[in-house]
C-alpha cells in the first residue's frame, strides 16, 4: 500500500463515496478505506434483520412473524431524495441512476392537533385542505401564486417586498395567515427544523418552497423519491462510479493514524503501511480530535405490521410534526416505507422518527410520534451525536464531513459536499462541468481504443 494518491477518503457514508466519486471523474487518483466491511458507514442498510437485532443488542431472534431475514434492509438514517433537488442532479449528471431505481414516496403530511394531514402545496389542494379556515383558503392562494411567480431576478414579480430585506414573518403578516398557515408552509414545504427563518429574509424560504413544488410536479404525489433496497445503495453507487474511473476501494481496513508533517496530511497508516496523499477527506468518526459536539439526534426505528392509521391507503409517506404543535424547538420526523420498496417482508412496514434531543429523556421526545405509529412490533432507539469540523481543513488539507442532521432529506447533506468541494479545490461544484469531465474521459478512452 506504499503508494501517494492525490485523495485518500476514509469512510464510505454517502457524502464521502459522493466526494470519492467526483474527484475520480476530475482524473484524480483515489484511494478509499473504511474499517467497516460493509458500505454506507453512518448511513448504511442493515440485511438481514438478525443483523439488526444484534446491532442494537436486541435479545433473541426476530420471530417467524417477521418473515426471512433477508427480506429486509433497513436504513440506519432516514432520508428521503427531493426529486428535483441537488441529489437527483448528482445522480442524473453521473449516470448513477443507472445503478439503481426509485419509487416516489406516496404521501407527504403534516401533524396539527393530534391529527395528520395531507400537506397543501398546489392552488387547488389550498382550496380543498381542512387546514385552512374558509377565510384563509383564498389569502393561502395568493401567496402560492406569489412564491410561483417569484423570480429573483425580476423585481416585479416581487409583489412589492423586496426578497433579501423582507423577513418572512413579514410576508405571512402581508398575506394575514395565522400560525398554522405558518407552521405547515414553514416546516413541512420549506422543511426547516425551526422557527429561526421567521427573522431571517424571505428570500431563502421561497427557494426552498418552490423546490418542494417543482419536486411535487415531476411525479405528483409527493416530492420525494427513495430507492428500492434502501439508502445503502446509494453510496454503493458512487462507489462504483469511482471505480469506474479509477478510484480504489478497501473495506475492512483499519486506521491506525493520520500521517501529519509541518502540520498538513501526508497520508494514512494501516495495518504498518502508509499510503501517501495531498488531501483527505473523511467522516468525523475517524478525527474526533478535530471536530466538534453540537446535539444529538434520536433515531427509532419501528417496525409495523400495519400502515399508519388514517393514511391506511399508502405504502410510503413523510409525517413532519412542526415544533410548535408539541411544545419543542425543533421538529419530529417520521419516514414510512414498506414491502414494495424491497426494504421489509410481505405485509411489514418500517417506520423511522427522528429528532434534535433537547431534554434528558430523548425517548420522551418522541412520543407524540410513536402514538401515531401504535401499536409497534419491535422498536430500535439510538441517540447520536452531531459533530461539525473545527476548522475548514485549508491549512492541514484534511476536509471532514458534519454528522447527518434529523432531516428526512438529502439537501442539507449536498450543502456539505458542495461546502467540502470549494474547500478543497477553491472552486464552486458545478453539476455540468462534472458530465462535461466524464464525456472528455470517456472519449479519450475511446480515442486510445481506436
Amino acid at each position: 500500500m506504499d503508494e501517494e494518491y492525490d485523495v485518500i477518503v476514509l469512510g464510505t457514508g454517502l457524502t464521502e463515496c459522493i466526494l470519492s466519486g467526483v474527484m475520480s471523474v476530475k482524473g484524480l487518483k483515489v484511494l478509499h478505506m473504511d474499517r467497516n466491511a460493509y458500505y454506507g458507514g453512518e448511513s448504511a442498510s442493515i440485511s438481514p434483520l438478525e443483523d439488526l437485532y444484534k446491532r442494537f443488542n436486541i435479545p433473541g431472534s426476530p420471530p417467524d412473524s417477521m418473515g426471512k431475514g433477508r427480506d429486509w434492509n433497513v436504513d440506519l438514517i432516514p432520508k428521503f431524495l427531493m426529486a428535483n433537488g441537488q441529489l437527483v442532479k448528482i445522480l442524473l449528471y453521473t449516470e448513477v441512476t443507472r445503478y439503481l431505481d426509485f419509487k416516489v414516496v406516496e404521501g407527504s403530511y403534516v401533524y396539527k392537533k393530534s391529527k395528520i394531514y395531507k400537506v397543501p402545496s398546489t392552488e387547488t389542494e389550498a382550496f380543498t385542505s381542512s387546514l385552512l379556515g374558509i377565510l384563509e383558503k383564498n389569502r393561502y392562494r395568493k401567496l402560492l401564486q406569489h412564491i410561483f411567480l417569484y423570480d429573483e431576478n425580476d423585481p416585479s414579480t416581487w409583489d412589492g417586498l423586496d426578497p433579501k430585506k423582507t423577513t418572512m414573518k413579514n410576508v405571512y403578516e402581508k398575506y394575514n395567515l395565522g400560525k398554522d398557515v405558518m407552521d405547515f408552509t414553514g416546516h413541512a414545504l420549506a422543511l426547516y427544523r425551526t422557527d429561526d427563518y421567521l427573522d431571517q429574509s424571505c428570500h431563502e424560504t421561497i427557494k426552498r418552497i418552490k423546490l418542494y413544488s417543482e419536486s411535487l410536479a415531476r411525479y405528483g404525489k409527493s416530492p420525494y423519491l427513495y430507492p428500492l433496497y434502501g439508502l445503502g445503495e446509494l453510496p454503493q453507487g458512487f462507489a462504483r462510479l469511482s471505480a469506474i474511473y479509477g478510484g480504489t476501494y478497501m473495506l475492512n481496513k483499519p486506521v491506525e493514524e493520520i500521517v501529519m508533517e509541518n502540520g498538513r496530511v501526508v497520508g494514512v497508516k494501516s495495518e504498518g503501511e502508509v499510503a501517501r496523499c495531498k488531501q483527505l477527506i473523511c467522516d468525523p468518526s475517524y478525527v474526533l480530535d478535530r471536530v466538534k459536539k453540537i446535539g444529538q439526534v434520536i433515531r427509532v426505528i419501528c417496525i409495523l405490521g400495519h400502515p399508519i392509521k388514517t393514511i391506511t391507503d399508502v405504502n410510503s409517506c413523510q409525517i413532519i410534526i412542526p415544533q410548535n404543535q408539541v411544545n419543542r424547538k425543533s421538529d419530529i420526523y417520521i419516514c414510512m416505507i414498506s414491502h414494495a420498496h424491497n426494504v421489509a417482508a410481505p405485509g411489514k412496514f418500517i417506520a423511522i422518527i427522528s429528532t434534535s434531543v433537547e431534554t434528558h429523556d430523548p425517548e420522551r421526545e418522541i412520543q407524540p410520534a410513536l402514538d401515531l405509529l401504535e401499536p409497534v412490533e419491535q422498536k430500535f432507539v439510538s441517540i447520536s451525536d452531531m459533530y461539525v469540523p473545527v476548522d475548514l481543513g485549508t491549512e492541514t488539507q484534511i476536509f471532514i464531513s458534519r454528522t447527518y442532521d434529523a432531516t428526512t432529506h438529502f439537501e442539507t447533506t449536498c450543502d456539505d459536499i458542495k461546502d467540502i468541494y470549494r474547500r478543497m479545490t477553491g472552486t464552486d461544484f458545478d453539476f455540468e462541468e462534472l458530465q462535461r469531465k466524464k464525456e472528455d474521459i470517456l472519449q479519450d478512452e475511446q480515442k486510445e481504443s481506436c
